[in-house]
């Protein structure tokens, strides 16, 4: 059984830092994964935040995040990261970590952190 446990969000102050982290347990190997973030807020549609690719080749952001967040995975660790910078009120939402397999579309989700920033 696979399972992604995103861990990290916490309560900070308006240009603070989170780091959060994906642990994922269940797969053999994270080859062909592709890593996503996406965050909803209350009575918002989840959106997409960042995402990389399996050999940590290239990623992507959501223009409202570049420069600011930084998307990064161990493959050996089985583990990725969303590092968060220079935080805004209204990033204030559920965080999700997800893998999706490039083959199958096979697709993984977390359970969601919390990050609320203060203003």
């Amino acid at each position: 059984q696979v399972e992604l446990a995103d861990s990290g969000g916490g309560l900070v102050q308006a240009g603070g830092s989170l780091r959060l982290s994906c642990a994922v347990s269940g797969l053999a190997t994270l080859r062909s994964y592709i890593t996503d973030w996406f965050r909803q807020a209350p009575e918002v549609e989840r959106e997409f935040v960042a995402k990389i690719y399996w050999n940590n080749a290239s990623s992507v952001y959501a223009d409202s995040v570049k420069g600011r967040f930084t998307i990064s995975r161990d493959n050996a660790d089985h583990t990725a990261y969303l590092e968060m910078s220079n935080l805004k009120p209204k990033y204030t939402a559920m965080y999700y970590c997800s893998f999706i397999h490039t083959g199958c579309a096979a697709r993984y989700w977390g359970k969601g952190t919390l990050v609320t920033v203060s203003s």
